[in-house]
């Protein structure tokens, strides 16, 4: 499965904001004015990736952002909205797109790149690494990975 990288595809860009929103719940626009960002600024952040079926449906998706909604914004660049549709998981699809990321980042530069999750040992299996609990935009305290960039 070939991932493609947003920012040199705009013509998905609304296809991608929607699918997102509707996976996470955040408004659309948020989507939509972060993937123009990074089609504005294809060598920054933020990035994002989709992975399409044969019908052009989106099945999996991620993306690179700043700051994922918590406390510590000096552990940045942060993986944000990883999902796979349910009928794709398990084929190895979630870690395609984590590996892909990072070597996308050290390309651009980065060392590191985080994640923030509430999931157990799905991360590890990965090969990310617990770093620390920070504390959420919202309050609440959220476990925070770290992996080198490859």
């Amino acid at each position: 499965m070939k991932i493609i990288k947003l920012a040199n595809h705009p013509e998905l860009r609304e296809q991608a904001s929607m699918w997102f929103s509707d996976k996470w719940g955040i408004p659309v626009e948020a989507y939509r004015d972060s993937i123009q960002s990074s089609i504005e600024q294809p060598d920054g952040i933020p990035q994002w990736y989709v992975i399409l079926d044969d019908t052009q449906q989106i099945i999996a998706g991620t993306g690179v952002i700043d700051n994922d909604f918590h406390e510590r914004k000096d552990l940045s660049p942060n993986l944000c909205a990883l999902f796979v549709e349910v009928a794709y998981r398990k084929r190895n699809i979630a870690k395609q797109l984590l590996d892909f990321a990072r070597l996308e980042m050290k390309s651009l530069g980065f060392e590191k790149l985080y994640l923030v999750t509430d999931l157990d040992d799905f991360y590890e299996k990965c090969g990310w690494t617990f770093l620390t609990t920070v504390t959420e935009d919202e309050g609440g305290l959220i476990k925070m990975y770290v992996a080198d960039t490859v």
